[in-house]
């Protein structure tokens, strides 16, 4: 350090210098990002439908007992068809079924799971994890169970997403076109399986979710706090530079002075004899 600076005695404005320009040159990356971005942030509106009164048609056979529904449903964007049964006889057999096939998991839904992959535990993720069939079959441990499942893994088809485009109507018509989906089956059949000539009628409910465009608005970001982050960033860097530099720097100075103190008194002694 002591050498650069004896060939550089400038070294320390330039650095400064530097340190300078790199904060304009974040600033200026911040602005340009908050004023002219090319991301935008789309929402969409879910419009739950309910299917509470469910008549079942019921058959005994074998000593056995067969309960079928079949229940309309919208296909215009059709994301989550969820289902829930109730006074059901131990053993019985859920089944849902839909031509163009549903991924159903039994940790659908459920927040943090977890699954076990060859040993170990992994976060659950539907699309690797669900399970993608024209039936969903469910046997019954409890008299009641609950049965969710989606028409398609996508994220972008569900909740809010973001899009990247040139200006505001472009970005809505790529939203349009990431929500816009037709599922290829509107009927839902259910089939329950009841051991026993059952006469209580199990209780079903079936809720579908649509999703629909909502609203678009550019992404942005907050300038001022984007800018004390990149300062921050930027005097961390050099910190971590210029302090060790100007420590030995200064260290070598003081051990300078001392020396030439000593040679001063030297002289001064020998001047005198």
């Amino acid at each position: 350090m002591k050498k650069a600076l004896a060939q550089n005695p400038n070294l320390l404005r330039t650095l400064i210098g530097l340190s300078l320009t790199l904060i304009f040159m974040l600033s200026y990356a911040v602005y340009g990002a908050t004023v002219s971005p090319n991301y935008y942030i789309y929402e969409t509106d879910a419009k739950n439908t309910e299917f509470n009164e469910i008549e079942l048609d019921k058959q005994v056979i074998n000593n056995q007992t067969y309960w079928t529904a079949v229940v309309e449903t919208d296909a215009q964007n059709l994301t989550w068809v969820n289902m829930t049964v109730e006074d059901l006889a131990t053993g019985a057999i859920i089944k849902l079924s839909n031509t163009a096939k549903l991924y159903s998991h039994q940790f659908l839904g459920v927040e943090d799971a977890k699954v076990t992959v060859d040993g170990e535990k992994v976060d659950f993720r539907c699309s690797e994890h669900c399970q993608f069939s024209d039936t969903i079959e469910i046997e019954a441990e409890e008299s009641s169970i609950e049965l969710r499942s989606l028409t398609s893994t996508n994220p972008a088809r569900r909740s809010n997403g973001t899009v990247y485009a040139d200006d505001i109507q472009e970005a809505e018509e790529e939203a349009r076109k990431e929500i816009d989906y037709l599922h290829g089956s509107t009927q839902l059949l259910i089939q329950i399986l009841e051991p026993g000539n059952k006469s209580i009628q199990p209780v079903i409910q079936i809720q579908t979710v649509n999703e629909e465009f909502s609203s678009i608005e550019v992404y942005s970001i907050d300038a001022a706090t984007e800018f004390l982050w990149a300062l921050a960033a930027v005097v961390g860097c050099f910190s971590m530079v210029l302090i060790p530099s100007f420590t030995v720097y200064f260290a070598a100075r003081a051990k300078d002075k001392k020396r030439e103190e000593k040679l001063r008194l030297a002289q001064s002694e020998s001047a005198d004899e």
